[in-house]
């Protein structure tokens, strides 16, 4: 008899579809008819002529790819050029780009800890995060979701180095940290504060400066921000802000940084062309907020449960975890793509629509949404 030593992912598999959560690819056609709800491109820049054009651009001059990591080929004077706009737009006083959001989110933890070190994470931060504070060797002590006094009380019981590390706003429900309090708790406590304010940049703040700048913590000595720029930004990659002496600790320690290949010059120059078109339209961010309050507005007074939203994330619950699948699939036959959140993806166990605030959404486009919603929900509303 041969062995085959990937039988079992064939026994995954199975059990996988015998409880419904299987993951499939669905590849999307570049002309496709749908309306996106579904996406995190929150200020609609990614197929902003502007912003391809930077794309473009930017290939033209360094070439497809940064031919190399950071430290040796990979860092290109486009890079240089984006780190120090991020930092001046953020209130920061230095950045460092990586190729993802969640490169980022593991160097700072892994390079900002180690042995005998405590991370304070909270309940509801995202994948990148646990990754992070699993392969970081500290101790990690999860606290309830937004509970800054149950961080206090995790950060109290150790003696030495610490940080508390939070999503800024949470991709699940839309809701945003008690960033005030995390700060007054990490002050008291002489631990460093780490921000993913990667539903943050582009919404929260003076015209989209972020939630660090919204809760005048920015630039701060013990604050510490990653972001990615695959949201409102429209392009790809991530990057970390903060001090100076942080961010040059990262270069020399932080082996997302270290050991991986640069960003590719067409996601550094989209964007940098994305970042100046907000500093010139401020009002996208806003925008950005008043469609998410709409939507939920909307669709709570129809009868739909859903959480208020902080920032764009327009989270609704399903009565199960097969209704929101078939709820899902139902508004995308009708020409709405939404996303759908399902265990265990959700730590709570509750399944949820996750419609995501464009602020290039118009008005006939939002009714087209809110209408499509109902129409398909799995319970009579109203």
């Amino acid at each position: 008899m041969s062995y085959d030593p990937f039988d079992w992912t064939d026994d995954e598999a199975r059990r996988r579809a015998d409880a419904g959560l299987v993951r499939t690819l669905r590849p999307r056609a570049a002309g496709t008819e749908l309306l996106d709800l579904a996406s995190n491109d929150y200020l609609g820049l990614s197929r902003d002529p502007e912003v391809t054009a930077a794309a473009a651009e930017a290939v033209r001059t360094w070439g497809a790819g940064a031919t190399g990591s950071r430290l040796v080929t990979g860092s290109t004077a486009l890079h240089a050029e984006l780190e120090r706009e991020l930092a001046a737009f953020c209130g920061f006083e230095a950045a460092l780009v990586f190729s993802s959001g969640y490169a980022a989110n593991l160097a700072v933890l892994t390079a900002l800890t180690g042995a005998g070190s405590l991370i304070v994470s909270d309940a509801g931060n995202h994948a990148s995060i646990v990754d992070g504070c699993r392969l970081s060797r500290a101790d990690t002590a999860v606290v309830p979701h937004a509970d800054p006094e149950a961080a206090r009380k995790a950060l109290q019981s150790h003696d030495g180095r610490a940080l508390a590390v939070t999503d800024s706003v949470f991709s699940v429900d839309g809701d945003a940290a008690p960033l005030p309090g995390l700060a007054d708790v990490c002050r008291d406590t002489g631990a460093a504060l780490v921000v993913d304010d990667a539903h943050g940049l582009g919404v929260l703040g003076e015209g989209g400066r972020g939630a660090l700048a919204a809760a005048g913590l920015a630039g701060g000595e013990g604050v510490v921000v990653t972001l990615t720029l695959s949201k409102s930004l429209g392009s790809q990659g991530g990057a970390v802000l903060g001090p100076a002496r942080v961010i040059r600790h990262l270069v020399n320690t932080a082996r997302t940084f270290i050991f991986d290949t640069g960003l590719a010059p067409a996601a550094v120059g989209a964007a940098l062309g994305a970042l100046r078109l907000l500093r010139r339209e401020p009002g996208r961010a806003a925008r950005a907020v008043a469609v998410a309050a709409e939507l939920h507005g909307r669709l709570t007074a129809a009868g739909l449960t859903a959480a208020p939203p902080d920032a764009a994330v327009v989270s609704v619950r399903a009565p199960s975890a097969e209704s929101a699948v078939r709820w899902a699939a139902d508004c995308r036959a009708a020409g709405l793509a939404v996303g759908c959140f399902r265990p265990p993806s959700v730590p709570d166990g509750i399944s949820r629509l996750r419609l995501t605030a464009r602020a290039d959404l118009t008005r006939s486009q939002i009714e087209k949404a809110v209408d499509t919603v109902l129409a398909t929900a799995p319970r009579p509303v109203g």
